[in-house]
C-alpha cells in the first residue's frame, strides 16, 4: 500500500499575483527608505552590485512594466532605461517607478495581456510573478546589506518557493544567480528559498557601526 499522495499547492489567481506583487513592492520600498546616507556604496550579497546598483536594478525593472504592458518590445524600448535611474533622490525615484508599475498592472484585465520579454512572449501574469520573486529575494539582499530586518513575509517566501523550485537548478545558467548552496533538511522556508538562489544566510556582512548606532 502506498502512502497518501501529496497535494500540489493551488495555482495562484491573477488577483493573488497582483496582491503579492503589491506586498513585495511595499516590502522592498520600506528597505529603500531605510538606507542610510552613507550606505549607498556599500556591498550587497549580489557581489557585483552596491546598494545603489541593487536599488537601481529594481527601479529600472519597474520602469519597464508600463512599456511592456502597452505592447512594446525590448528592441522598441532600446536603451531608454539604461544607466543610473536614481538621480539625486534614490528613494523618490524608486517610489515613482514603483507607483507607475502598480498603476499599469492594476488596469482592468492587465494580467491577461501578453508581454514581449527578452527571452520570448509571456503572459503578463507570469511576468508579474517574476517581478514579485525578484523583489522578494532582493528585499533580503538590501536588508542584509544595510542592517535592516531581513525577515521576509511568509506568503512572499511561499510564493517564491513555488515559482522557482521547479527550475532552481537552471537559474545559475542565466548569469543572474549563484549556484544553489546546501541547506539543512529542517531549514525554514526562507532559508531554503535563499539557498536555492545561491545565498548563504550564515554569512552576515559587516555593517557600518555608525549606521547601526
Amino acid at each position: 500500500m502506498t502512502g497518501p499522495t501529496a497535494t500540489a499547492p493551488p495555482q495562484p489567481t491573477p488577483a493573488d499575483v497582483l496582491s503579492l506583487h503589491a506586498e513585495a513592492v511595499a516590502s522592498f520600498g520600506r528597505r529603500v527608505a531605510g538606507v542610510a546616507a552613507n550606505q549607498w556604496s556599500a556591498p550587497t550579497p549580489c557581489t557585483a552590485w552596491s546598494v545603489r546598483d541593487l536599488v537601481n536594478h529594481l527601479t529600472t525593472e519597474q520602469l519597464w512594466v508600463p512599456e511592456l504592458l502597452l505592447g512594446a518590445t525590448v528592441a522598441e524600448v532600446g536603451d531608454r532605461f539604461d544607466g543610473d535611474r536614481l538621480g539625486d533622490d534614490p528613494v523618490a525615484s524608486w517610489t515613482a517607478a514603483a507607483a507607475a508599475a502598480r498603476a499599469a498592472l492594476e488596469l482592468p484585465d492587465a494580467l491577461e495581456l501578453v508581454v514581449h520579454l527578452s527571452y520570448g512572449d509571456r503572459s503578463a501574469q507570469e511576468y508579474c510573478a517574476e517581478l514579485t520573486v525578484d523583489l522578494t529575494v532582493h528585499t533580503w539582499d538590501l536588508a542584509r546589506a544595510t542592517g535592516q530586518d531581513a525577515r521576509l513575509a511568509p506568503e512572499l517566501v511561499a510564493f517564491a518557493l513555488h515559482e522557482v523550485t521547479p527550475y532552481a537548478d537552471q537559474l545559475s545558467d542565466t548569469g543572474y544567480f549563484d549556484p544553489p548552496v546546501p541547506a539543512a533538511a529542517d531549514a525554514d522556508p526562507q532559508t531554503r528559498l535563499l539557498a536555492l538562489l545561491g545565498r548563504r544566510t550564515d554569512n552576515q556582512p559587516r555593517i557600518d557601526p555608525e549606521v547601526m548606532g
